[in-house]
This record gives C-alpha cells, structure tokens and sequence, in this order.
C-alpha cells in the first residue's frame, strides 16, 4: 500500500466530499470545524440553548460539525494506522525540536495558546478557515479565495518567524 495518494486522486476525493456535503443526499450544509468546539463545550459545560443566546445559534450546525470533527479524527487514525501505516505518537514534530527546544510543555502550552486564538478568531469571524477556504473555494466565492490567500500567506509569515532558525 502507498504512503501517499496522488495528487489527482486525492482532487477527485475531494470533490466527492464536497458533492456528497452539500448535496441533500449528504450534510445539506458547507463543511466547518470551529463550530464544532463552540458546540462540545456547550455539552462539557451545560449551556441550555434555551437560556443561551449563542448556544442556540451553535446548536444545529455545531451538532454536524462535531460529528465530523470526531469522523474526521477516526478517518485520519485508520488510514494512518491501516493505510499508510505510518501511525506514531509524537509530543514533539522534528522542526519544533530543531527550531524551538524539547521541552514537552513548551510544545503543549504553546498549542494551546495557537489553537485558542485560532477558534477564537474562527468564532469572531463567524466561520473558520475550513468554512472559508474549504467550502468557500469549493463553490467559487470570491470572499473565500481572498480569505485563502490571506489566510495563508498570513500563516507562512508567521511560520518564517516563529519557525526562524537560531543565528539567522
């Protein structure tokens, strides 16, 4: 079994994906991610939608989105484990260990703080980078290209900085 799929194949998968989201056969809705989390922690913490303004909002599209996340999770896991087999558990990735240190709670303090801001913004904004770029892009919207390329140029910005080796 390959490591990787083509690029082409995975191209079509995609397209599958988003047909089968959109499609009334599927979700009936765009894929999102960030209102997922908003969702899942108005189950952790009880927020009633009835009392709850923004939980009401959150509750139908949070509901799907927090399936996905959770397919998503396991989706990845099998083709990683069964697929590609290239399964491991890594508190540290290569380029921080080289870039950054080796401290594990450097790492998970400051992925924390990444991914707070991210869905913080994500929710601020009112859609995430899946929302935008993903079905955003996939129905030809022009916000969601401008998000896209902003978005992205904005993360390799701030990965040259961060990611910065000693000395340079």
């Amino acid at each position: 079994m390959p490591r990787s799929i083509p690029w082409w194949l995975g191209g079509i998968s995609m397209s599958l994906l988003f047909y089968f989201t959109f499609s009334v056969w599927g979700a009936d809705r765009p894929i999102g991610a960030s209102t997922g989390m908003s969702y899942i922690a108005n189950m952790i913490f009880g927020l009633d939608p009835e009392n709850y303004e923004y939980a009401a909002i959150v509750e139908q599209s949070g509901a799907w989105e927090g399936v996905m996340l959770v397919g998503a999770f396991f989706g990845g896991l099998f083709m990683s484990v069964f697929v590609t087999k290239t399964f491991h558990i890594s508190f540290i990735p290569t380029l921080w260990k080289e870039r950054k240190n080796k401290s594990i709670k450097s790492r998970m303090i400051w992925s924390f703080i990444a991914g707070f801001l991210l869905v913080f913004g994500a929710r601020l904004a009112g859609g995430c980078n899946a929302g935008h770029i993903l079905s955003g892009g996939s129905q030809l919207a022009v916000s969601g290209m401008i998000f896209a390329v902003v978005a992205l140029g904005t993360g390799m910005i701030t990965g040259r900085f961060f990611y910065k080796r000693k000395g340079e």
